[in-house]
């Protein structure tokens, strides 16, 4: 087996994995808040730690995994996320529980991905982006649950038309993806009761 693939995992992966998955409720409970993670493993480029942590947190063999194009390239990727988490990697996004990318410019639309369905809302994906920053790209003003009056965040290299992606994306409640972005000041997350207001 791959060397590449066996190593770069965490070091107590028990509680390291127990820590990240603490750290990604707290986003979740309140988006926009970005949260600091500092228990990172060491993946193969370009899945950065911020994602492979997230990976190793959520990640097991009843959740299967597509990777972007970016991700796709690098064979040991899918090898260190196989032996890590035991998740299979699909080829067809709309099967995927999570979904990594590293390149969200020129991500699929959401509509893509699996979105659940009345019945089951739950059997929607969960987004994974890792963005170049959660500062400096436009201000999204946030309302929603866990949200006391609004929240901002200002990730740079976000999808394409991602306001009004989003806004498709809420009015399809309760089905919808979610979302986890990720660089390296932390993760922040926006679950699809999150509602970005345009100013104006």
């Amino acid at each position: 087996m791959d060397a590449i693939s066996v190593e770069g995992g965490f070091a107590a992966p028990v509680f390291e994995a127990q820590a990240t998955f603490r750290a990604i409720m707290d986003a979740m409970a309140r988006p926009g808040t970005v949260i600091r993670n500092p228990r990172l493993p060491h993946p193969p480029a370009p899945l950065t730690p911020e994602a492979g942590a997230v990976a190793l947190a959520l990640c097991d063999p009843d959740t299967p995994i597509w990777l972007d194009a970016a991700l796709q390239e690098e064979n040991a990727v899918s090898g260190w996320l196989g032996f890590q988490t035991g998740a299979p990697i699909l080829r067809e996004p709309a099967e995927a529980d999570f979904v990594f990318a590293a390149d969200p410019a020129n991500l699929p639309a959401f509509e893509n991905f699996a979105q659940g369905s009345q019945e089951y809302p739950d059997r929607s994906a969960t987004l994974i982006l890792q963005v170049d920053s959660l500062t400096g790209g436009e201000t999204l003003k946030l309302e929603g649950p866990g949200i006391e009056t609004f929240a901002t965040l200002a990730p740079r290299s976000l999808p394409r038309h991602f306001v009004e992606q989003w806004a498709q994306n809420r009015a399809r409640f309760p089905r919808g993806i979610d979302l986890i972005l990720v660089s390296r000041e932390g993760l922040a997350a926006l679950p699809r009761t999150t509602r970005i207001i345009k100013e104006g």
